[in-house]
């Protein structure tokens, strides 16, 4: 079992108490750590006074009253102890974003700024366990059958976490408890321009992230399911990509949005691309080009396409809609590859233009069964060039009217396959209702097609 390596010189088993869960108003009640090295394990723990009172609920959970706390030392009177614990040791916690957030702003206050490679336990597990859902403190004690002692206080459950530690060196190999952790912990060579505790703020959670430069138009705008780890792969691969180098050098500033789930962070990615337009997007800033085929009655018992575009264009209403292309050039070679394949003729679709009653070069070559020339009938025609197009169909939006598509706590409300956006209530469904609908979209299209095939669609006259 390795205790150190050429990035630290030991372990440090962590965890907190707290009176409330925001790391830059609320206090630490308590610290447990247990320090692993090659000199043997030492476990340290210690009560502080926080600067406000410890509500009720917290402390019928952890233990900690306020009457216990009252004379005890302020985290600044204690702060160079625990800093010399912690400092050059691999800093391990379970949900180590809540431990390590509350350390750092701590320090922060009193000049010690802290920075040790940081290794969650939650994402170790499962990194090593991929096969269950729950790895939560209470999940592990129950699954590895961990000896629990005081649950709920610092020491007690940073000792739960040097359990789970070597628990998984007795069951892995330490190849692949070592490539686990690089994955974990491995630093991005930062952008020279970001400060390193931003990155610390950033959420292993669903949601959109976006790069600014020097002012405040974005860079790129991204989208994934764990913002954390997405936003720190561009960082670790600037070194071999010149678009990931160019984004490094002019970054300034993160943003980022949590989402409830991916559809949401996919939704939200396509609409701020298209509205802010950044500069290193590319796949979704497409042009105001798009366009579908739509067949019309030509007038002589049969039916040719006509082009639909722009604002013209309403999949969810329309009938008789074949193919999303993004130009008219696009569109009009698709069709004339369908001509070709089906002997179609082209002077019918509006393809070629020939005097009437002759032929068109398609007939001359063998190509066309004579539509142009009344050899086949028009309704004959129509009917072949509506199976010719029946793969590039476009379905019409399948509900009576608008609905919900449930993700976590959250409805995306969706109509005539327009996003109008997510709610968390029947108030904010009705105001997406009446805030009206957005212009067609073909990539909120796509997303929404796949997600209402697999998600909970909700009739939002059912809303919770």
């Amino acid at each position: 079992m390795k205790f150190s390596n050429g990035r630290w010189r030991g372990l440090a088993f962590v965890d907190i108490e707290t009176n409330g869960g925001v790391a830059t108003v609320d206090g630490i009640t308590e610290v447990g750590i247990v320090e692993v090295d090659e000199d043997g394990v030492r476990e340290w723990s210690q009560l502080l006074r926080p600067e406000g009172r410890i509500p009720e609920f917290i402390q019928r959970l952890t233990g900690i009253t306020n009457e216990m706390v009252e004379d005890a030392p302020r985290f600044a009177d204690c702060a160079e102890d625990i800093y010399n614990r912690l400092d050059g040791r691999l800093f391990i916690a379970h949900n180590a974003r809540f431990d390590y957030g509350f350390l750092r702003n701590a320090f922060d206050r009193v000049g010690l700024p802290l920075r040790p490679p940081v290794l969650c336990t939650v994402r170790l597990s499962r990194e090593l366990f991929p096969g269950h859902a729950r790895h939560g403190l209470d999940a592990l004690i129950e699954r590895h059958g961990l000896v629990v002692g005081e649950r709920h206080r610092a020491l007690a459950d940073a000792q739960l976490i040097w359990q789970f530690w070597q628990l998984i060196h007795r069951q892995f190999e330490p190849e692949r408890i070592d490539a686990a952790i690089a994955r974990l912990t491995g630093h991005a060579a930062l952008p020279p321009h970001i400060n390193p505790s931003v990155l610390d703020e950033l959420p292993g959670t669903p949601g959109v992230y976006l790069f600014y430069g020097e002012n405040d138009l974005p860079l790129y705008v991204g989208k994934s399911k764990d913002i954390r780890t997405r936003v720190l792969s561009h960082f670790s691969a600037d070194h071999s990509s010149a678009k990931e180098m160019s984004l490094s050098q002019q970054l300034r500033r993160i943003e980022w949005i949590e989402t409830p789930g991916e559809v949401g962070a996919l939704l939200l990615e396509a609409k701020l691309v298209k509205e802010r337009q950044p500069i290193h997007n590319r796949r979704l800033r497409r042009s105001t080009g798009l366009c579908a085929w739509q067949l019309v009655e030509d007038g002589q018992g049969g039916w040719m396409p006509a082009l639909v575009r722009g604002p013209d264009l309403d999949p969810g209403r329309q009938d008789n809609l074949f193919g999303f292309f993004t130009s008219k050039t696009a569109a009009t070679k698709a069709l004339r590859t369908l001509a070709d394949e089906h002997a179609l003729c082209q002077a019918s679709l509006g393809l070629e233009k020939v005097r009437s009653g002759q032929p068109c070069f398609g007939y001359q070559i063998k190509r066309c069964k004579g539509a142009c020339i009344g050899a086949e009938s028009r309704g004959l025609h129509g009917a072949r060039l509506m199976m010719a197009l029946h793969k590039l169909k476009i379905e019409r939006w399948p509900y009576a009217g608008p609905i919900g598509l449930r993700e976590g706590e959250a409805l995306h409300v969706i109509d005539n396959w327009c996003w109008l956006g997510t709610a968390r209530g029947e108030d904010e469904v009705h105001a997406l209702l009446e805030s009206g609908r957005p212009a067609f979209d073909l990539d909120m299209w796509k997303i929404l097609k796949k997600a209402l095939a697999t998600g909970r669609v909700v009739k939002l006259g059912a809303v919770e």
